[in-house]
This record gives structure tokens, sequence and C-alpha cells, in this order.
């Protein structure tokens, strides 16, 4: 799967046995906002990536 880098500022291909996924929740003033992510490391730099909930289900990827 491509990730795109912040501190290189490429897109880089991570194998899918190395990306997690992992699911946000957060207390906001007029209910939980939830947020799903695909992460990765790669060479050292922790990798996210912002799904939306159907490709957060649909995804292989052990819960981080």
């Amino acid at each position: 799967m491509q990730f795109y880098n912040l501190k290189t500022r490429s897109h880089v291909d991570v194998p899918d046995a190395d990306i997690r996924k992992q699911k946000m929740v957060r207390k906001t003033k007029n209910g939980e906002q939830v947020r799903y992510a695909l992460t990765a490391n790669y060479s050292g730099t922790k990798l996210f990536k912002f799904v939306n909930e159907a490709t957060y289900k649909s995804s292989n990827a052990k819960e981080a």
C-alpha cells in the first residue's frame, strides 16, 4: 500500500504485512468524533493514512 512520508515528502510503498489499523475516538462538546487510520513503520518513521470507515473495515490488517 502506498503512504505519503511527510519527512521526505515522497510516496513510499509499504508491504501489507507491516500495516496496522487504528481507530481513534475523541469526545467533543457535540458527541464523539471517530477517525480511522492505517499506520505503518517505514525506515524508523511512523506513517499514517486516514481512511473512511468502509476501507477500515475491509482491511485485513491487524488492530494496533
